[in-house]
């Protein structure tokens, strides 16, 4: 890693790994791309407005471990399955490296931050180092007819996202609307389905707790 250069970080909603979206665009989560100083250059951004989509390749920082293992138990297999780790987009590789299409909202130059990229759908937390950013072609990117081995659909929200005491209503709209979409998809671990056991997530600067019973999911806290 140490022949990588961090050119950027993104600010994500998503203060923690727990509760952010498994995948890009999953969730509509707004994000930015702020380029650390050596790289706030408008100049390397240039006609990067022509593109919808970018990828991004970042690093899993809140996820390294010393070791690494050829086998792992992807989340979509229930977390009781084993297969290669090379197979998946598991964060635990020997190289904790990560690659995201992010829908590219706008580019700003900002007086003190150089060209700022916003983004949507980002599966980054909050502070995530980057370390490049290509546009994405669909010409060579998309294939339509390819194989998706264990994962071929695109995972649906599986829970109703109810809010009883309205404790996230003093959110902004499109961080609130966010918020419900990255729950709808059930953030908790497969394995646990306990509906008295409260989960706390961090979004947005805040807190949120919640516990779900059968298909609903039940915002009781933000702090």
């Amino acid at each position: 890693m140490s022949d990588l250069k961090q050119i950027a970080h993104i600010e994500s909603p998503f203060g923690s790994k727990f509760g952010v979206p498994r995948q890009a665009g999953l969730a509509a989560a707004g994000a930015r791309v702020v380029f650390e100083p050596e790289y706030r250059v408008e100049e390397a951004v240039r006609g990067l407005e022509e593109f919808d989509y970018v990828w991004l390749i970042w690093r899993f920082h809140q996820a390294e471990r010393s070791e690494w293992s050829p086998t792992v138990r992807p989340p979509r297999l229930g977390g009781n399955q084993r297969v290669g780790v090379f197979a998946t987009r598991s964060p635990f590789r020997p190289n904790p490296l990560g690659l995201s299409a992010v829908r590219l909202l706008r580019v700003e130059h900002d007086s003190q931050l150089g060209p700022v990229l916003y983004v949507e759908g980002a599966d980054l937390v909050d502070g995530t180092p980057i370390f490049d950013i290509k546009p994405y072609i669909p010409y060579a990117d998309a294939h339509s007819d390819a194989r998706s081995g264990f994962a071929p659909d695109a995972p649906c929200p599986k829970l109703s996202v109810d809010d009883p005491d309205g404790v996230t209503l003093e959110m902004p709209d499109n961080l609130r609307k966010a918020l419900f979409s990255a729950l709808a998809l059930d953030p908790r671990p497969s394995y646990q389905h306990d509906p008295q056991r409260i989960y706390t997530m961090s979004f947005a600067g805040c807190e949120v707790s919640f516990k779900v019973v059968g298909e609903r999911l039940i915002i009781v806290k933000k702090c």
